[in-house]
């Protein structure tokens, strides 16, 4: 949703296995099997180190979907707490965060575990994000910790739509690629941050009229 690509999918593009992985990405995005299954997948077969992705970053950089950094900024300009909830991996989402003013505690996203000479050694099985319905619970443990009474969810995939509840609203984003289910299911569905960040900063204009 933040990125325009898939970032496994750079990543594993990198490594030249990116057929094998995307078929796996598709069928996580889409609903069609659990996704820490496809993670799980998806890892065994590019086993990366960290050397390799930092490699990766540095060659092809992440791109953000276009707006997306301002409607972050108006979001952050109003004093809205903004969190990237992901299932992609902490290593690769951590520079995007910081590019557009998020917070690296405002991150949930899964974590590449490395050995001691920085070749791949598995993931933590304990961030929310690494199993299915773990967006819910990751929206469940923010909305628990900080007291949010509304919290909106927007994404791209099944298992972002999968986070309304606790989520009070979820806002489907067809910008990369236009997913029926998310369309069909989302309280709002969108195909670029633009109409987001007018109602964001019209919103932030009624409240200082009043």
């Amino acid at each position: 949703t933040v990125i325009d690509e898939e970032g496994i999918d750079v990543l594993a593009a990198s490594l030249g296995k990116g057929e094998e992985v995307a078929a796996w990405t598709l069928k996580a995005m889409e609903g069609d099997t659990k996704f820490e299954d496809a993670l799980a997948a998806r890892l065994a077969i590019i086993q990366p180190s960290r050397a390799q992705i930092e490699k990766c970053l540095s060659d092809t950089p992440l791109r953000t979907s276009p707006g997306v950094d301002k409607l972050i900024a108006a979001l952050n300009a109003r004093g809205t707490d903004v969190y990237f909830i992901s299932g992609g991996f902490r290593i690769m989402i951590e520079p995007v965060a910081k590019a557009v003013m998020v917070s690296k505690s405002n991150i949930f996203a899964n974590t590449i575990l490395f050995d001691e000479d920085g070749n791949y050694a598995g993931f933590d099985a304990n961030e929310p994000t690494s199993a299915d319905m773990g967006k819910p619970k990751a929206v469940g443990q923010i909305k628990a910790e900080h007291g949010y009474e509304t919290v909106f969810m927007v994404g791209d995939g099944a298992t972002d739509m999968q986070a309304k509840p606790p989520a009070n609203s979820f806002i489907g984003y067809g910008g990369v690629a236009v997913r029926d289910a998310v369309r069909d299911g989302a309280c709002w569905f969108v195909k670029d941050f633009d109409a987001m960040t007018e109602i964001v900063n019209n919103f932030g204009e009624r409240k200082l009229k009043n």
